[in-house]
């Protein structure tokens, strides 16, 4: 019988594309959102339309059901049990421009939080039914960089984001916080539920099929726009010398399943650490654009002034490292957004 997983978060960036993975290595996958996939079909066996802040929702897609052909019978077995793993990468989020304003900060928390709870409220009412306790799923759930300190992250030449750095605790916005409460919560129901859990702090994704425009882009799609729409300057916010690392997004599947199938839990950042000033971003997109703009710097949500993933422990606990150059995955990003643009 074919592995089974459900993609919370499926019709989103990261969600889409590990759904396509998982797919192309032979499972069964259900994926879930309030939205299809926007720019490409979705490979998901059954996608469905769910509201996951809603706990009856989410108890509705966490079980999978069917039947099968009894060898010995000419009936047909019905089954209901519980998905092999679980992939949790519904959030409300956003870049910069979303997150840092302070003008979304309740809906952020609540929104996600919420969903953090149904999940594991649901997994643990949904097993204690027959003898669905001896099959539980295993839960991947997608926490951030931005739940290290921010007083880590004040040099932009020389920020601390090593796991063990994260407490004492001081995100830098509520976004955040969020996430540093919903890794304690999936921690804390591993303990009490015996529910396997893997969690990995993501350090800024990118990638093609990802958002690039309408203000939650990240700042690799967003300087991509800006760089495939000009024809004479370009806006950077602040003063463009805050620092940052982009993983892209083949890579992020690639560790993320490696840590599903190891036997280490997290929390573990999953990132690049090729460190790099929104100035030089601009410089590469401009290479790969074949422009040269005038920069404009005009104040704006800028976040930490540095930040950059430490991956030490991934690479002493599943032998990963990233496969893809930032100029490499920038370059097939700005193809991308090239293309989508010009169907505008």
């Amino acid at each position: 019988m074919k592995k089974t997983a459900l993609v919370l978060g499926g019709g989103g960036f990261i969600g889409h594309h590990m759904v396509k993975r998982l797919k192309d290595e032979g499972y069964w996958v259900r994926a879930v959102d309030l939205e299809a996939p926007k720019f490409e079909k979705t490979a998901a066996d059954h996608f469905v339309y769910r509201d996951l802040r809603v706990a009856k929702d989410v108890y509705e897609c966490i079980s999978y059901a069917g039947c099968t052909r009894n060898p010995y019978q000419t009936y047909a077995m019905q089954f209901d049990e519980n998905f092999d793993e679980i992939y949790q990468f519904a959030a409300d989020m956003g870049g910069a421009g979303f997150v840092f304003t302070g003008d979304n900060d309740a809906d952020i928390m609540s929104n996600s939080a919420l969903i953090n709870l149904n999940v594991l409220d649901a997994v643990v009412k949904h097993s204690q039914v027959k003898d669905r306790a001896k099959k539980l799923p295993k839960i991947f759930y997608s926490s951030s960089a931005c739940m290290y300190p921010e007083h880590n992250q004040l040099d932009p030449n020389n920020p601390n984001c090593e796991e063990s750095s994260a407490y004492p605790a001081n995100p830098d916005s509520e976004y955040g916080w969020e996430k540093l409460f919903s890794e304690r919560l999936y921690l804390a129901y591993h303990r009490n539920n015996n529910i396997p859990v893997r969690i990995a702090r993501y350090h800024n994704i990118y990638g093609p099929c990802g958002t690039w425009k309408g203000g939650r882009e990240k700042a690799p799609a967003a300087i991509c726009r800006k760089v495939i729409q000009s024809n004479g300057d370009i806006e950077i916010w602040g003063d463009g010398e805050q620092t940052r690392s982009f993983l892209y997004i083949n890579d992020c599947i690639d560790a993320t399943r490696m840590l599903m199938t190891s036997d280490f839990m997290g929390p573990v950042n999953i990132g690049s650490e090729e460190m790099v000033t929104i100035n030089k971003l601009v410089d590469l997109a401009c290479e790969i654009g074949h422009k040269d703009l005038k920069r404009k710097y005009i104040p704006g949500p800028t976040g930490v002034r540095g930040r950059n993933s430490h991956n030490k422990l991934i690479e002493e606990k599943l032998g990963w490292k990233p496969k893809y150059s930032l100029k490499e995955g920038l370059a097939l990003t700005y193809k991308w957004i090239e293309s989508e643009n010009a169907h505008e």
